[in-house]
């Protein structure tokens, strides 16, 4: 995974900002370097393909926990759809968003 887009989940994609699907994604990404939004693009095609990377590397980066692979590529998958395909909405992460404490 390239660094633009470690950060680009760090910064963008953490648990407050993640759930913001206002629509400011997309155009913010856009501001950007080409050089900065083609690391990006690169950054999800690698992890799509990159059998490793699931739930526990995505929750490290962003705190915001996926009950299993599949919907956290599901996710990716529409996220890069509304990034880089024009589709219309940004995806929503799973609603259970407050990260877990202990007995609780």
């Amino acid at each position: 995974m390239n660094e633009h887009f470690r950060g680009f989940l760090r910064t963008y994609l953490d648990l407050e900002q993640g759930y913001d699907t206002s629509g400011y994604l997309r155009p913010t990404l856009m501001s950007f370097s080409d050089a900065y939004v083609e690391a990006v693009r690169e950054g999800f095609i690698q992890v799509a393909r990159d059998c490793s990377f699931g739930p526990a590397e995505y929750e490290r980066l962003t705190n915001i926990e996926f009950p299993d692979r599949q919907s956290l590529h599901a996710y990716l998958r529409a996220l890069y759809a509304y990034l880089f395909e024009e589709a219309e909405r940004q995806p929503m992460p799973p609603e259970d968003r407050w990260p877990r404490t202990p007995g609780g």
